[in-house]
Order: structure tokens, then C-alpha cells, then sequence
């Protein structure tokens, strides 16, 4: 399935949506400048592990998940290992991360499903993600975008801010409308990297819970700054 079967039919081509793909353009080729090593900021050497910690990673930061997930890798070394563990022994690891037992429950659930129906890989195909438990768009995506470098796009909280910050989206708060109107006018192959690079300027310039640090921001001039 390509990027524009999954977004949908889209927005019609006309004048505005050609100057949002215009603003977006430029953004990115700034954003490219500024961060140019930016990444996913979670720590994994495979596919199934980078699962697991975006699944922690839910409502608790990445260095956090970094730390904990190195107990729990000593004890489950591989998919099988986590597979065959009690979920209370994975919540008992897990749970500075918060939301515990609810964490636990998918991961154990996601590695089996891993285990018994994948031969222990993690699919590439986006809708076969969607269908692991505790998967959500947005992981399917970061899966999608990093481990196999395919066309994807992030919408984390800070990419959901920005986006509308900036006026590339309409006014949305909703994930995957944000994700839909962004396929309309990020190119495919940027879409990975740019949700990456809103990460790192969504944490050091364009803030959520102090005021927006506009006066050192390299978009200042072309930001919609709807704030």
C-alpha cells in the first residue's frame, strides 16, 4: 500500500493547499539546518525492542524508557524470552515508566503475537503493526519510518503543537487528522526525519509548557505563530 492509499483521497489541489505545501518546504529545509542529526531519541538495536519502549513511552519521557529498559533486556534477552515471561514479572520492571500493569499486558501480548505468528520478526507492512497490541498509528509509524525506512509520519504531542503552531494543519488536536493533512504536504520521503527534527525543536524552542521561545527560533519569520 503506498503513503497516498493510506492517507486517503486527500485535499483538493488548489491555492491554499499548494502554499501550505510551499510553508512546509521551507520548514523542513530549516529544520534540516538546525537539527541536522536529529533522530528518534529512543535507544534500540532491534526492531522488537523499539516496540516495547515506545509502548513505555506513553505518558513518560524517552530517558526515562532508555534507563529501564536495560533491567528489563538483562532478564528477557530476545522476543521468545519476553513472550514467555508473566506479565506481573514485566510490570515489576516496567513500572517506573507508569501505567504498569496496562504496559506490561501489551508488551507480553505483542512479543507472543511476534513469537507465534511472525517468526519472532516485526512485520514491515503498516496495517500487520496496527494489528499488534498496544500499536497505535503512531507507533506503526515510527516502526515504519525508522526500522525500514519507508514514508511515515509521527504525530507525537509535539508534532501535533507544531504543525498547528505553525498553520500547517487546520486547527486539529486529533492525531490521525493531523497525520492525514500532513501527508498532503510533507514529501514522502521527509516525513520521517521532519517529525524527528519537531521533537528536538518542540523541546529546546517551541515549548508546551513555557511560553514559545520565538526570539532564537530560525522559523520565527515564517511562522503562522497560532499560539
Amino acid at each position: 500500500m503506498t503513503e497516498k492509499n493510506r492517507a486517503g483521497k486527500g485535499h483538493p489541489d488548489d491555492a491554499a493547499l499548494q502554499e501550505k505545501r510551499r510553508l512546509a518546504g521551507e520548514i523542513i529545509e530549516r529544520l534540516e539546518k538546525e537539527y541536522p542529526d536529529a533522530g528518534c531519541t529512543l535507544d534500540y538495536d532491534d526492531a522488537w525492542k523499539l516496540l516495547v519502549s515506545v509502548r513505555l513511552a506513553a505518558q513518560c519521557t524517552d530517558a526515562r524508557v532508555n534507563v529501564v529498559v536495560e533491567k528489563l533486556y538483562e532478564k528477557f534477552p530476545d522476543v521468545e524470552a519476553l513472550a514467555a515471561a508473566d506479565p506481573e514479572e514485566i510490570e515489576e520492571l516496567v513500572r517506573p515508566c507508569g501505567l504498569g500493569k496496562s504496559k506490561a499486558r501489551d508488551i507480553s501480548a505483542c512479543m507472543r503475537m511476534l513469537r507465534d505468528e511472525y517468526g519472532g520478526k516485526v512485520p514491515d507492512d503498516f496495517h500487520a503493526l496496527l494489528k499488534l497490541p498496544g500499536v497505535g498509528r503512531k507507533s506503526a509509524n515510527l516502526i515504519m519510518g525508522d526500522v525500514f525506512g519507508k514514508p511515515a509520519i509521527v504525530t507525537d504531542t509535539h508534532c501535533i503543537r507544531l504543525t498547528n503552531r505553525m498553520g500547517l494543519v487546520d486547527g486539529t488536536k486529533d492525531p490521525k487528522k493531523v497525520e492525514m493533512q500532513l501527508w498532503d504536504i510533507i514529501p514522502p520521503e521527509k516525513g520521517s526525519d521532519f517529525c524527528h527534527r519537531l521533537v528536538y525543536h518542540g523541546r529546546e524552542v517551541c515549548t508546551a509548557r513555557t511560553k514559545p521561545h520565538c526570539e532564537r527560533c530560525c522559523l520565527a519569520d515564517i511562522c503562522r505563530k497560532i499560539i
